[in-house]
């Protein structure tokens, strides 16, 4: 089961439950494929809707290898995601949002 409050999200890859996490390691793997662009630009097209399904893919791949998955780029393009590019997208969202905001500020404090 996916732990939001250890950041990680779930999503159906290939008719398999998998969970995404983006841990340190994998977000500098997201940073390298970024190439020149930033984290920071990542989520302002995020905030600002204005994401690429490149945006979503690279994400995906990084939050999957981060929750140990051991696919390839072309693996990932080549899946079937339950729920379609809206539930990708949803995903890709929420790791952002996961990622970098701390617990208290979304739960109260607690």
């Amino acid at each position: 089961m996916a732990n939001p409050h250890a950041g990680e999200v779930a999503l159906i890859v290939d008719g398999e439950r998998r969970v995404l996490k983006l841990t340190l390691g994998a977000l500098a793997e997201l940073e390298a494929a970024m190439g020149a662009d930033t984290l920071v630009a990542l989520i302002e097209r995020y905030e600002d809707g204005t994401f690429a399904t490149r945006d979503v893919l690279a994400l995906l791949l990084a939050g999957l290898r981060g929750g140990g998955w051991e696919g390839t780029p072309a693996d990932l393009a080549r899946a079937d995601i339950g729920g379609g590019p809206i539930a990708a997208a949803q995903a890709a969202a929420l790791l952002l949002a996961r990622a970098f905001t701390l617990p208290e500020a979304t739960h109260g404090g607690v």
